[in-house]
């Protein structure tokens, strides 16, 4: 049959390659259990604590880095619509008489 290239889908939900945030989730979340697993094994010597602090810091940082991750992306998103109806409402006032700009050099020439 022919090959299909199928995304990885992390927890069966999450689309790694096609969401944005994913990928840079799951390798934070990636180091974090790893740097918080052995740092408590190194500190305490006890496996299987390690591991549970281990999947609690990928769980952890993983969700930490995602919201933090989709925040930036909504404010860019926002960010990015509000540059467009500027844009778009500069070239529907432009020379107009709505536009502010033109009105207030009407208003200074009249009082000069």
């Amino acid at each position: 049959g022919r090959a299909e290239i199928k995304s990885f889908k992390l927890l069966g939900f999450l689309d790694v390659k096609n969401v944005p945030c994913a990928r840079e989730s799951v390798l934070y979340g990636s180091l974090g259990s790893l740097v918080l697993g052995l740092g408590h094994f190194l500190a305490t010597s006890r496996v299987r604590r390690s591991c549970d602090f281990a999947v609690g810091g990928f769980i952890f940082t993983m969700l930490g880095c995602w919201f933090y991750c989709r925040y930036n992306f909504a404010q860019h998103r926002i960010r990015q619509r509000m540059l467009r109806e500027g844009m778009k409402n500069k070239i529907l006032f432009e020379g107009s008489s709505l536009d502010p700009e033109r009105k207030q050099t009407g208003n200074e020439r009249s009082n000069s």
